[in-house]
């Protein structure tokens, strides 16, 4: 995934209780859906999203936009890094980062949430390396090469655990 500077991520936090306390979940999202890094904070501050934009970076690499929403903490981290130029804010232009929620949610509900940050971040990253590998974008393809592509992600899981 390194090296293409075309891609577009979408980048979004998310609140998380951890018995009681509030932390924050912050994910880079590509166009495609894919989560690119995920990153857990006490503090949803420019500290915080500056640490989150080097950790992405450092890994994947530029990007040629970054959507974001209207937290001024990513503005501020951005003009720092020095590629505030990248930076597009819309409506509704990071719903992609805002769908990328949604799967974690639904296991964060069935796990009876978190005890500990460290707990939080390696199931998140554990969480977005094996959504990544058995997502397969459903609505694009037809049925059987669904099932096909499915299938060979299950037997190279399988390989891997095996």
């Amino acid at each position: 995934m390194r090296g293409f500077r075309h891609w577009k991520w979408h980048l979004d936090e998310v609140y998380v209780k951890i018995s009681g306390e509030m932390h924050y979940l912050w994910r880079a999202v590509d166009q495609e859906g894919e989560i690119l890094e995920s990153y857990v904070t006490k503090k949803r501050d420019k500290a915080a999203a500056l640490q989150f934009l080097r950790k992405a970076l450092k890994s994947h690499g530029q990007a040629e936009v970054i959507v974001t929403d209207g937290l001024r903490s990513y503005p501020a981290a951005m003009k720092e890094l020095g590629n505030e130029h990248r930076r597009e804010v819309g409506r509704h232009a990071n719903n992609r980062a805002e769908n990328s929620h949604l799967p974690f949610r639904r296991r964060e509900r069935a796990m009876q949430l978190f005890r500990q940050m460290k707990s939080l971040q390696k199931f998140a990253s554990v969480h977005a390396s094996i959504h990544n590998h058995f997502s397969q974008e459903r609505h694009l393809v037809d049925r059987h090469t669904y099932k096909l592509r499915r299938s060979a992600a299950l037997a190279e899981w399988q390989n891997l655990m095996g």
